[in-house]
Parts: C-alpha cells; sequence; structure tokens
C-alpha cells in the first residue's frame, strides 16, 4: 500500500504545565505528579519545495538548509527534534511559533515548544500519530542531551494533558483524577535552576545518605497523595496536607526563602494549601484553587485535559 503524501500546511500545539508534586527527587527517580495547564503553545507547519527550514518566532528567526542545520540557543528544543530528524525529511519546511505561556510562571514553556514539535513532525515522517510514551522518550533524550540532565516530566504533561504521574524509572505515565484549578503567585525573581541544583549539592555533600533519605520520603509523599486522591472525596483533604507537607520537605532540603515562605503562609491563611513550585528559591508559589494575593502576580489556570495534537489546515 503506497503511503499518504503529507499535508502541505498543518498545526500542531502543546499545552503549558505545572509540577504538582515532585520537585527535586523525580530527578532522582521518584514519581511526580505533573498537570498540564490552558495556556498553549502552537506551531503552524507548511512544507516547502526547497529543502530547507524556516522558522519565524517571537523569540528569533531562522532559516539553514536542512542538511546543515546550526544551534540556535533561543530556539533549542524546537531545532533538537528537527535536526536529529532531519535525514529523514523529504521536504523543506517552514513554521511560524506562537504562544501565549506566560513567560514569567515557569510554566514548561521550553517542553511546550518540544511537545508541539515532536508532535508536528508526525505528517512528515509517519502521517500518522506516534505512540506518545514513545515521543516522551525522544525528547526525553533531547531535553537530557541539552541540559545534562532532566526527568522530562513537563514533557510528559504536554504530550499526554491532563494530570499524570510519571515514574521515571520505567518510564510509567499514569493518568490520574486531578483536575482542580490552580493558582501560580509569582515570588518577583529567579534562581538559575542549574544554580539550585548545585547549591543543594554543595549543602548535601557532607551526608549524602540523609539527602538519598529525603528525596525518598519526598516519592513517599507524592505516592500517598495520588492514594489519596484516589480514595478521598472530592475535597481530599488529606491530599492538601500532603501537598503541604511536600513543601515542608522541600524547605529541609533548602530550597525555601523568606520571600517564598510569606507567600505560602499567606495562601494558607486563605485556606487554600500551597507550596514551592519548580526548583525553589524563587520563582512561584502554587497554590490549589483561585488565589489572589495583593503585592504578588497571580496566575490561576485550568487543568487542560488536552495534550499535544496535530491537525490539517485546509
Amino acid at each position: 500500500m503506497t503511503s499518504m503524501p503529507p499535508p502541505s500546511r498543518w498545526v500542531s500545539r502543546a499545552p503549558a504545565s505545572t509540577m504538582v508534586l515532585g520537585e527535586h527527587a523525580v530527578v532522582y527517580g521518584e514519581p511526580a505528579l505533573v498537570s498540564a495547564l490552558d495556556q498553549w503553545l502552537t506551531i503552524r507547519w507548511q512544507r516547502l519545495d526547497a529543502r530547507e527550514l524556516r522558522i519565524t518566532s517571537a523569540l528569533a528567526d531562522y532559516a539553514a538548509p536542512l542538511d546543515d542545520l546550526h544551534d540556535d540557543p533561543k530556539l533549542r528544543f524546537v531545532l533538537a527534534p528537527l535536526r536529529q530528524q532531519a535525514h529523514c525529511l523529504t521536504s523543506g519546511v517552514e513554521l511560524t511559533i506562537e504562544s501565549d505561556i506566560s513567560p514569567t510562571m515557569g510554566l514548561g514553556s521550553s517542553a511546550a515548544a518540544l511537545a508541539a514539535t515532536l508532535v508536528g513532525l508526525q505528517p512528515l515522517l509517519t502521517g500518522a500519530a506516534a505512540h506518545k510514551l514513545h515521543l516522551f522518550q525522544q525528547g526525553r533524550e533531547l531535553i537530557q542531551m541539552i541540559q545534562g540532565r532532566g526527568s522530562g516530566a513537563d514533557l510528559a504533561a504536554s504530550l499526554y494533558g491532563g494530570t499524570i504521574l510519571l515514574d521515571p524509572k520505567l518510564p510509567a505515565i499514569t493518568p490520574i483524577p486531578f483536575c482542580e484549578r490552580v493558582t501560580l503567585i509569582y515570588s518577583g525573581y529567579k534562581t538559575p535552576t542549574g544554580e539550585v541544583l548545585e547549591r543543594v549539592a554543595q549543602a548535601w555533600d557532607p551526608v549524602p545518605e540523609l539527602r538519598d533519605d529525603l528525596y525518598h520520603l519526598m516519592g513517599e509523599t507524592t505516592r500517598r497523595a495520588v492514594k489519596a486522591l484516589a480514595d478521598e472525596d472530592i475535597t481530599h483533604p488529606l491530599f492538601n496536607r500532603l501537598f503541604n507537607v511536600y513543601h515542608g520537605l522541600m524547605d529541609a532540603l533548602g530550597v525555601c526563602d523568606l520571600t517564598l515562605a510569606k507567600i505560602v503562609y499567606e495562601a494558607r491563611e486563605l485556606g487554600h494549601a500551597a507550596k514551592i513550585s519548580g526548583s525553589g528559591l524563587g520563582d512561584c508559589v502554587l497554590a490549589l484553587g483561585e488565589v489572589n494575593l495583593p503585592g504578588y502576580e497571580c496566575l490561576t489556570l485550568d487543568i487542560s485535559e488536552d495534550g499535544a495534537e496535530w491537525w490539517t489546515e485546509a
């Protein structure tokens, strides 16, 4: 049977994401609970007669022959899968990238770009949707190649949509019934993730066995919280308690500071479970439900049940 030629125009998109539970520990093999969020990165694709790659985006514009794709740090997560698959492409392609993902809140925009590119490449490679676990494994390898490390948890959420539990050791990705609105509260500053990880490594170097025990306790907290979601009614009292506990474990790890602690406890005073979001020492606090704290940038989002997808454009 002759395979169908790829369309001349198509669209791919992937949602933002946030880690609900599992920060730091997931890098050491413990599970992570991650949600896709209702903000999107969209790529419009057009086949070209010339064997070229052209990209138009707010971050950077790009043009190069498919057989000689140079790097661009601003487009690295889009270019990585294209460079990997360039030898399989029979025609050139032009990409126009648009994003409504907040650049401030640490919502996995790089993972969304990678997910949208991986999915968007499928019409050129197979003409059909590849299994998302295969795309996750491919994407995680690219993340680790670019960054030197990475669990791919945010990539998994962007690919699958909804809320998922990632077991990074297998890997296994399991849908979890959690669809509560969440609020990201920005601290006003960020510490680069690499710097946070280096500080943690130095602080725990004298007692690595205690660090490993702490990561394991983080993992057990995530597992128990997921079990609570399955066992409890819609108010999730134990899940909310364990959500708060995970913040305490991140504080023990050494990634909470005065500003983050203040935001967390102000949100809790309003009746919301709250914890550090991301690597810590700045960036955001994640609170469950809709929260508005005066003096801080707050963004409330719904969880997106849809993950990365592509469709033909007329």
